[in-house]
């Protein structure tokens, strides 16, 4: 009896935790998916073959079962294979295939002889990969049908993640616990069983949207990295990340061959140090013989570079392209430089726009989306459209450090897709950042996007459950950004929370998770800096508001007055014609509609303009009560947000249901926090009542002030 008894009690342990949510497996969440077991009769494919075992893993996980391999195809019967397949050569798939290339893929419903077969085939093992992930998405989201006829190739070639991790475990400007690839505290860097596996996870996660690519270390790199035994490790992470199809990438230190190669300079014309380059490349492609190549932050923020010896930064990228060359890696250089001097939203484009056209080919610029850093709202930085023979690569940001970091739900989907469809006029109307960058405007070798990682060693990888999302769709903006966040977000949320149990109620649910993710980006402005404002953070962390901010020695650009320009007469940056002239680095007709104050999209009117507190906005409203009715309403947004998030709690597992809930509250706060901080210390120089039919602040502006947060990050 005692031993039946416990039996019972592991059987019931399991059963619970088959059924704990605790946000470990993303959007792959086979086991939680509920497949129809007639769907295929059988599979035709070659066993052996990575995305054949991936895929029967996934089904077997679905249903409890594999699909048999059939040697006759049968009605209903998943055919997978690539060019040189008996069965795809008999559908007359070829041409189709080789124009797709070895990253797409086809997903079509083949009807032959009285019998219906579901077919994915690519010309390579990459593409089949994609295709299978693809039919394994939409039957996870329920759009799988027998009337299929999908074709896809990757809007970019290289589709990669930036982590800003460091060797000894922490990760700048991350959330979500300690580095996956590095170790605290270890004074060797070593490889366990337990690293392959969560590697294994990791790169699953990524080939499953398509991404190829990933840096593994800050940019803010330290020589070491090109060290024997980091390379040792590096080695032994391509080595798990290979069958997915994602090539690893490092980022220099400028300084290595000084610092690390015994010799006396770095300077990148000195032919010992080209050769300490090209060896080293050498050495490295002989370990790893898919490496990417290397990603630089040169002659920003203190690190060195070619400038250091009076070179240009193409001087730096090309000695560097020139080592990787012979082995087919590139060089991603970023454009994120900010020396002294003029207005900073001007300055990457000053340094690098006057050097169109003389970088390698295989080179490309690695450029923010914005020209600051970041910001919750930026217009687009300028470089695009200007640099007409060279290649430019976007780099977003994913984890958060200006949106809440790991505690506010800012779905970034919204913000990407505002950039992509944004119109350069480079050649005339229509000529958006989405066609420059894919090499629709202007031929590119090699294109190619990054986002800087918000991945760590926590169990839900993210820090925020609703942050996974961001990662996914930055994997799936890059792999086609003509995707609209609303198909992502219904994508992610279906993947993510369906289950067997929730499925027929889930639909009101997910729409209504699907609207809070659609409109949080929108929110997170509101409450924190509408209008254009930017950059009135708190100091170094970048975590609650601080507009007052001054810090003795520091450079005038790293605070918050810098960017604001609150005075008794108004509130902005004039970067007008008679101003900083940064609307100049704009095309026609963009520039002359920045320029103009009755033309400037509102959204960037305070970006552009400083404007008075009496001027009239569009609304009919003046400026100081736009301000403080745009606060308002972010914070009442978020409040909704927590009702809509309680109302789904039939419908989420407890763990994730509560964990969200806890991190809605302190979005709610902080938003309060936001609001009151900015209008009560804006409203020192407006000299105007808040709105009375708006809540009133509940905080006043002395204890604010003296709030001084000591964030440790996970690191």
């Amino acid at each position: 009896m005692h031993r039946k008894l416990i039996v019972y009690a592991l059987f019931l342990l399991s059963a619970f935790q088959l059924q704990a949510e605790d946000g470990h497996q993303l959007w792959l969440r086979f086991d939680k998916t509920k497949a129809d077991l007639h769907t295929f009769s059988g599979i035709s494919a070659n066993e052996n073959q990575f995305a054949v075992r991936e895929f029967q893993q996934d089904w077997n996980a679905m249903t409890g079962k594999l699909l048999p391999v059939v040697g006759e195809l049968d009605n209903n019967t998943l055919v997978i294979g690539t060019l040189n397949d008996k069965n795809i050569v008999s559908f007359k798939l070829e041409n189709d295939l080789k124009k797709l290339g070895n990253e797409g893929y086809v997903i079509k419903t083949v009807h032959q002889k009285n019998k219906t077969f579901t077919v994915v085939a690519s010309a390579g093992n990459k593409g089949l990969l994609y295709g299978v992930f693809h039919l394994l998405r939409l039957i996870q989201t329920n759009e799988f049908t027998h009337s299929l006829n999908i074709s896809e190739k990757p809007a970019y070639s290289v589709r990669i993640l930036n982590h800003w991790d460091n060797q000894d475990g922490s990760v700048e400007r991350g959330y979500a616990g300690h580095s996956i690839f590095w170790r605290t505290g270890e004074e060797h860097p070593t490889v366990t069983d337990k690293d392959k596996t969560l590697w294994r996870e990791y790169v699953r996660a990524n080939a499953s949207i398509g991404i190829n690519a990933t840096v593994l270390n800050n940019v803010n790199a330290s020589p070491n990295i090109l060290s024997a035994e980091y390379l040792q490790k590096v080695k032994a992470i391509a080595e798990v990340l290979r069958p997915y199809g994602v090539n690893v990438y490092l980022s220099i230190n400028f300084s290595s061959p000084k610092e690390i190669g015994g010799l006396s300079t770095s300077d990148p014309l000195d032919k010992q140090v080209r050769k300490w380059w090209a060896d080293k490349a050498n050495d490295i492609y002989k370990q790893i013989p898919d490496f990417g190549g290397f990603l630089v932050k040169a002659n920003s923020e203190g690190l060195p570079g070619p400038m250091d010896y009076g070179r240009t930064h193409v001087d730096g990228a090309n000695m560097l392209a020139d080592a990787l060359k012979p082995f087919g890696g590139i060089v991603m250089w970023r454009a994120f430089v900010y020396e002294p001097g003029d207005d900073r939203v001007k300055l990457a484009y000053n340094e690098f726009h006057k050097f169109d056209g003389q970088f390698r080919d295989n080179v490309i610029i690695q450029v923010k989306n914005g020209p600051v850093d970041f910001q919750p709202r930026e217009p687009f930085s300028p470089l695009f459209g200007a640099m007409k023979q060279t290649a430019l690569m976007p780099e977003f940001q994913i984890t958060q450090e200006y949106l809440g970091q790991g505690n506010h739900l800012v779905f970034l989907a919204s913000m990407w897709k505002e950039f992509f469809d944004a119109d350069t006029y480079a050649e005339g109307t229509g000529t958006t950042i989405a066609k420059l960058t894919t090499g629709q405007v202007y031929p590119q070798k090699i294109t190619a996007i990054a986002g800087v990682a918000n991945i760590g060693e926590d169990t839900n990888w993210c820090g925020h459950h609703f942050a996974q999302a961001n990662w996914y769709a930055f994997g799936r903006l890059a792999w086609n950004n003509k995707l609209s966040c609303r198909q992502i977000a219904d994508e992610w949320a279906i993947q993510t929370f369906e289950t067997e149990k929730n499925k027929a109620s889930f639909s009101q649910t997910e729409s209504s998770i699907v609207k809070m993710m659609l409109t949080s980006h929108q929110t997170a402005v509101d409450y924190m800096m509408p209008l254009g404002l930017h950059h009135i953070f708190a100091w170094n962390h970048h975590y609650g508001p601080e507009p007052w901010c001054d810090i003795a020695g520091a450079r005038p650009d790293w605070l918050p007055k810098y960017y604001h320009r609150a005075d008794s007469v108004g509130l902005g940056a004039d970067r007008t014609t008679q101003g900083t002239n940064a609307v100049s680095q704009y095309c026609s007709p963009q520039k002359e509609q920045f320029n103009d104050l009755n033309q400037c999209p509102e959204k960037y009117l305070l970006w552009f303009h400083h404007v008075p507190w009496d001027y009239r906005m569009k609304s009919g409203k003046t400026l100081w009560d736009e301000l403080c009715y745009t606060y308002d309403r972010g914070v009442t947004e978020v409040r909704e947000y927590q009702k809509t998030w309680d109302q789904s709690e039939s419908s989420i597992d407890n763990q994730r249901f509560t964990e969200v809930q806890s991190k809605l509250r302190i979005q709610a706060r902080d938003a309060v926090w936001w609001k009151d901080a900015c209008l009560l210390y804006f409203q020192t120089f407006s000299k105007r009542p808040i709105p009375y039919d708006i809540e009133r602040p509940v905080h006043d502006l002395d204890s604010l002030k003296a709030i001084k947060l000591n964030l440790i990050q996970h690191n």
